[in-house]
């Protein structure tokens, strides 16, 4: 059987990759195929434009997309209207895959000043980049209400190493007020995807994928500038955080029989720091 990944970028192709392990053949469409591993039958797509014709034994197709920049139109032509052009190539080609998994972001909700955020919680994007991914999400359970959406919050792991540089460099700064940070693992957040995929049978239509442990962005800086050797970073005034002050809860997928490789910053930021793992171009 075969897994289409639609937008296989690094957490992609990290996907495909395992999906590949399981034994499924698996077909990767981006603009630059000749990036992927072997394991991977890559084919040049640009999902907002015309897409090729899916195999007929296409059992899994994850959408897996990401803006090239961060504006309204660019998030629109990435989310929506790649969506709907591979909901639309599926059925011009008559394939109904057992499962269709879309990727999305914790960027959806809004702040909940500190309190906790799960799958009940209703979605009021702060941004028009979350407003455009949750009508993403609203489209693609519109024509499959059977779909899987898997909300990520923030993704580190190989090569995803803004905070790790900011302390190198000395730019760090530690918040002066409460700032809450939800994350999860490259590694993970594509573990969950084959996961929802393939080990559960009947899957809910929405899940939070994020660690076991939301955690102040003051006690992360401190355990990076303890695991470098560098002084702490200074307390000072930031710009409000980028994820909302919010406790995410993984409770839902946790439930499924998911357990994590990472299951908190600490083993996740020790294996960057040891060169684990890389960043797929």
């Amino acid at each position: 059987m075969t897994v289409l990944i639609a937008g296989c970028g690094d957490l992609g192709t990290e996907a495909g990759l395992r999906f590949a392990a399981a034994g499924f053949s698996v077909l990767g469409w981006r603009r630059s195929p000749e990036k992927l591993p072997k394991q991977i039958t890559g084919s040049a797509v640009d999902l907002a434009g015309d897409l090729p014709r899916i195999p007929a034994d296409t059992d899994v197709v994850v959408i897996a997309v990401a803006a090239d920049q961060r504006t309204e139109e660019a998030y629109r032509a990435a989310y929506v209207t790649g969506t709907a052009n591979v909901l639309d190539a599926l059925e011009r080609d008559g394939v109904e895959p057992r499962r269709i998994l879309f990727v999305s972001s914790t960027a959806v909700y809004g702040d909940a000043d500190g309190g906790e955020v799960d799958e009940e919680t209703p979605a009021r994007p702060a941004s028009a980049t979350g407003a455009v991914i949750l009508e993403a999400e609203q489209l693609l359970h519109a024509r499959r209400p059977d779909a899987v959406v898997l909300r990520l919050s923030g993704i580190y792991g190989p090569g995803r190493t803004r905070l790790i540089d900011s302390v190198s460099a000395g730019t760090a700064v530690v918040p002066a007020r409460t700032q809450l940070t939800n994350r999860i693992h490259r590694d993970d957040a594509a573990a969950a995807i084959v996961h929802l995929a393939t080990r559960v049978s009947h899957p809910a239509p929405l899940y939070v994928g994020v660690d076991m442990e939301p955690v102040e962005l003051a006690e992360v800086l401190g355990f990076l500038a303890a695991e470098l050797g560098r002084e702490l970073p200074p307390a000072g005034e930031t710009s409000s955080s980028r994820g909302g002050n919010r406790r995410l809860s993984n409770r839902r997928l946790l439930g499924t029989g998911f357990e994590f490789a990472y299951p908190t910053y600490r083993e996740g930021y020790r294996a960057v720091l040891a060169g684990a793992g890389v960043r797929h171009p």
